[in-house]
């Protein structure tokens, strides 16, 4: 049965080199990748042989706790991503729970991420080819280190099973994950700063690893290479330890998911109590744009983009602050605009196949096309004009806020033009509507980097007028042509969006069947 599962999860891995042209692309990319980066590891791993013991055990035990705790935490955040062997599915069959452990386990290592961080794991034997008995205990520990990831993260999965199961939960717990990627830059040079202060920083912090279940199993092969059994030993009864309290923790939540079905929940206004659609207009273009609205304001995968807003300022007040530069913070409204107006791009293909109910309707292609893009201006416009005002406020410099406004409102609107054409002419796969906001599919990125490229060209070309009056004004310091760039951005804009509108609604109109086809096929 063991085989079985462990053959079930090899299939899958080669079927997926089978499902289209981009997959088959993206998939060998991402392997491409893979593989350059462990022989990097590798190769880094060798040199540590070379090196005094001590950078070898800082390296290793720094390196290794950090794949523990990355197989920990990530399917906590990516809880939407596809689990090939999935107790819901399996529960249907009469397989003994440890033989399913097991299984589940083995599966896990020949994935593509536990195949790497399995290899890396034995590979940390390299690091000790000067003491081929360290090496050997090196070798062992990696594989308990490796086996400790996996079910690190089958544990936490299973853990959070009950919770997962809701809808909420998956929203919330994939929206997490935006935070820390769009600060990765500041949290990345804070801590760079706050090693560097500190010439024993990294090896202090390896030595409290060592006594961790993060770091404890990664010591042992550096504590015998030390002499110290004492220390090997203890380091050993902790490694153990916490593999097997997951083990434990695991077990239960796996029995407990194949025997409890997954809770769906599900809420619903009060009778006569309509939100947006009882506020804006009751036509086509305004039941779509209180349709968009709830979707930006409700649905994760519109969320994650609304976080830029509050985000995107943040970012940029790091920046100058760290380069005594004005510059950055008044890049934050354009930046802000850009996001929002490109975003429109997969707005169709976000719909899924609930965008048969335009066809069967007869919406015209124009109200579509409006009602979508007012939806996102209706707090884009006030976004941009906050934030251009905001920066000028906190630099105490005034001359560069209108052409900071117009330029900003110039992508805004050029953008929600542009893909008001191109959401009518293409659709991408997506997460599905309650999916996790970071789940893809193998070829999805490479399918939408086409499109986006070109959009973004388009873009930079359309809003030439008002980003040249903007350098203008900021190298004369003269602010009529700051108000140029505001009248040309606003003006221009508004005609662009109109001209947009119309060609994407008369491209919906002749598309739309094909479009609904391509979604339920993308499904």
């Amino acid at each position: 049965m063991v085989a079985t599962l462990v053959r079930l999860r090899l299939l899958v891995l080669r079927n997926s080199f089978r499902r289209s042209t981009g997959q088959l692309v993206a998939v060998i990319i991402g392997a491409i990748y893979a593989v350059g980066a462990l022989l990097v590891i590798l190769a880094a791993l060798i040199g540590l042989s070379f090196v005094p013991a001590e950078i070898a055990r800082t390296a290793t035990v720094l390196g290794g706790s950090a794949a523990v705790l990355g197989w920990a935490v990530l399917p906590l955040l990516l809880s939407g991503v596809e689990q090939t062997l999935d107790p819901a599915r399996l529960a249907v069959f009469p397989i003994p729970l440890n033989t399913l452990m097991v299984g589940m386990l083995l599966s896990g290592a020949v994935g593509v991420a536990g195949a790497a961080t399995t290899i890396a794991s034995l590979a940390t034997a390299l690091s000790w080819l000067t003491a081929p008995g360290v090496a050997i205990v090196a070798l062992l520990t990696g594989a308990l280190g490796a086996a400790t990831c996996i079910v690190a993260s089958r544990a936490v999965t299973s853990m959070a099973s009950g919770l997962a199961s809701g809808r909420r939960f998956k929203e919330a717990s994939g929206l997490l994950v935006l935070i820390p990627l769009i600060l990765a830059g500041p949290i990345i040079i804070g801590v760079t700063r706050g090693l560097r202060s500190s010439a024993d920083a990294l090896p202090a912090v390896a030595d409290g690893l060592s006594w961790s279940p993060l770091g404890a199993v990664w010591a042992i092969p550096s504590a015998v290479a030390a002499g110290d059994p004492v220390g090997a030993l203890l380091r050993l009864l902790i490694a153990l330890a916490t593999i097997a309290l997951l083990w434990l923790v695991w077990r239960w939540g796996l029995a407990r998911s194949l025997v409890t079905p997954t809770r769906a929940s599900s809420r619903s206004k009060g009778q006569g109590k309509l939100g947006l659609f009882g506020i804006l207009p009751g036509t086509a273009a305004g039941a779509i744009a209180a349709r968009c609205l709830t979707y930006w304001f409700r649905d994760p995968r519109y969320l994650r983009q609304l976080l830029i807003i509050p985000l995107m300022p943040l970012l940029m007040w790091f920046y100058s602050s760290l380069n005594h530069s004005t510059g950055y913070i008044f890049a934050s409204a354009p930046a802000v605009a850009f996001a929002l107006g490109i975003g429109m791009i997969a707005d169709v293909s976000y719909d899924s196949t609930a965008f048969a109910l335009h066809i069967s309707k007869a919406v015209p292609g124009r109200a579509d096309r409006w009602g979508r893009a007012s939806a996102m201006l209706t707090f884009g416009v006030p976004a941009v004009v906050i934030l251009s005002l905001l920066s000028g406020g906190l630099e105490g410099d005034w001359l560069p806020v209108p052409g900071i406004l117009g330029l900003s409102l110039g992508l805004l609107l050029s953008g929600a033009a542009v893909c008001s054409v191109t959401s009518a002419r293409f659709v991408f796969p997506v997460p599905e509507p309650g999916d996790n906001p970071f789940r893809s599919r193998p070829g999805s990125n490479i399918s939408l980097i086409g499109p986006t490229f070109a959009a973004w060209g388009v873009m930079a070309v359309l809003c030439l007028p008002e980003l040249v009056l903007f350098i203008v004004s900021l190298v004369t310091r003269q602010a009529v042509w700051g108000w140029l760039a505001l009248l040309v951005g606003a003006v221009v804009g508004a005609i662009l969006l109109v001209v947009g509108v119309r060609v994407g609604g008369a491209v919906l109109d002749r598309r739309a069947p094909e479009l609904l086809l391509q979604l339920r096929k993308d499904k």
